[in-house]
This record gives C-alpha cells, structure tokens and sequence, in this order.
C-alpha cells in the first residue's frame, strides 16, 4: 500500500514560545502554566496549533520553562483523554482503542528551555530542531484568525529574513464619537484602526537564528534581535485585519471563554 502524501507546509518546524508563568493570569493559572489554561475545555496551545494545523502545519517544538511537566503529561496522556478505549487490568498488555484515530496528526518536540529564559534566547536553545530554511514562531497565549498560508507567501515574497504579523490592538475602553455636545456613536471595545503592534505568527529564515540570537539567558527576541532585524532592512509586516487576540489577564481569559461558549468563536477557521 502506498504512503499517503503529506498535507503541504507538514516538515516546515513551527515553534510556540510555552515557557512564561503568566504572572497576570494567577486566578485562572495558579496551577497551571499558561498555555494550558482553558478555552472551552481546550488549552490555549491547543487552539494556537489548530490554527496552524488548519494549513497543513504538523511539526510543533514546543519551548517549555515554568510548569514543562504539565505540558508534557497533557500530551503524553492526549489519546486517553480523545478515545473510547478498553483496559484488561489483569493482562500485561496495552489499551484498546476504538473508533476513529486521532484528528491530530501532529509531530511534538519538547524543549526545556529553562525557566527564567528570555524569548530569545528560548528559540536559539531550539536551534537543533530547526532544519529547514523557513520555519514559523508564535506564543502560546495567543490566538487569532490568521491565515498562515498568506503570513508564508507574504515572507516568501518579501525576500527579507523576517517577517511579523501586524494587528490592530483593541482599546480597554470606550470609545465615542461626539459630535457638538451629542456622542453620535459609542463603540464599547473598539478595534483601534490606526497603528499596528505585533500580534505575534512570525515567519523567519533559519538564518536568523545563528545571525541575530544567542544563549544569553536575558535575551528578549522582542528587543534586540526583533529591532536589529527592522534596522538592518530585514523585517516585513503581514497585515491581518481580522480578529487576533493575547491572553494576558483574568478578564481575557474570560471573555475568550464567553466567544467560545457562544458557538461561533472568531478564531475557530477548522473544522471538528
């Protein structure tokens, strides 16, 4: 029988940035690391990688510090936890699982990367399992419906080292419109239009990592490297308009729950 082709972008590496303690979140993560707290009973690394496993994407190096154990365990016990299976205590051998494998057909290294380490010095402790000439970054705490498809187009169009993905940040408080002494629109959580932050879903060339990283426990991918990177020429911007959001406090992490409950999460692009 012949081996089934392998979904386009599946030997491209994809690392998730899972090593932070989520000091904002204490009340939802106390006990967790934060990647592993919940959306709809699903982690949130869980959705971030189903973003990219929407596009074909299936090799993930995770970056672990705070909690790694937990994330492991969470990985090692996945196929308990999805399948109906049978166990025969008194017989030496191993579960029966039944109905459908798993949807997942995801390939997961996991690196300690230390506990205290800086971003970028996490991604350069990976460096090993780096061996293509593009791979994708993101962090495990956010979330968005980025098409990851046009984010590798538009690096590889672009001919730079980098490339970061640029969203519109929405502001914490209302915003009104007034016109005269009338307030002619009120919007309770704009999406602010002007100005971009980075929204994390990178695309680098594997060159990046020998050329703009070390091991320099204190190094922050978000300063040095990232501003080397925009001064030399290097960085280009994926603009995506549509929804993205961190999950950096309690109320995030409520409010991700309440879109999720309501059936039509804006970040959901896969199909169950």
């Amino acid at each position: 029988m012949s081996e089934q082709p392998q979904p386009k972008n599946a030997d491209i590496p994809v690392v998730i940035l899972c090593g932070g303690m989520g000091t904002r979140l204490r009340e939802a993560s106390e006990k967790l690391p934060k990647p592993l707290v919940d959306i709809g009973g699903k982690p949130i690394l869980w959705h971030v990688m189903k973003t990219y496993s929407h596009f074909g994407f299936r090799r993930f190096i995770l970056c672990l510090g705070y909690k790694s154990e937990l994330i492991r365990r969470y990985f090692l016990d996945y196929r308990e936890h999805q399948n109906d299976f049978t166990l025969r205590l008194a017989a030496d051998e191993p579960p029966r699982w039944h109905g459908e494998r798993m949807a997942e057909d995801w390939e997961i290294t996991f690196v300690d990367t230390g506990l205290l380490t800086g971003t970028g010095a996490r991604v350069r402790r990976v460096a090993d399992y780096l061996d293509k000439e593009v791979f994708l970054l993101t962090y495990g705490d956010g979330i968005g419906a980025v098409d990851i498809d046009a984010l590798l187009a538009t690096h590889r169009g672009a001919g730079r080292l980098g490339t970061v993905t640029g969203v519109h940040p929405s502001s914490r408080y209302g915003e009104m419109h007034v016109e005269g002494s009338r307030v002619s629109e009120f919007n309770e959580k704009p999406t602010l239009a002007t100005g971009w932050v980075s929204g994390g879903f990178f695309a680098f060339d594997r060159v990046v990592v020998d050329k703009y990283l070390d091991d320099d426990p204190g190094l922050l991918l978000e300063h040095q490297p990232l501003r080397r990177l925009a001064a030399d020429g290097e960085l280009t911007v994926n603009r995506h308009e549509g929804f993205w959001m961190g999950m950096d406090t309690f109320r995030d992490w409520t409010e991700l729950n309440g879109l999720w409950d309501s059936g039509n999460p804006p970040w959901k692009i896969w199909e169950d």
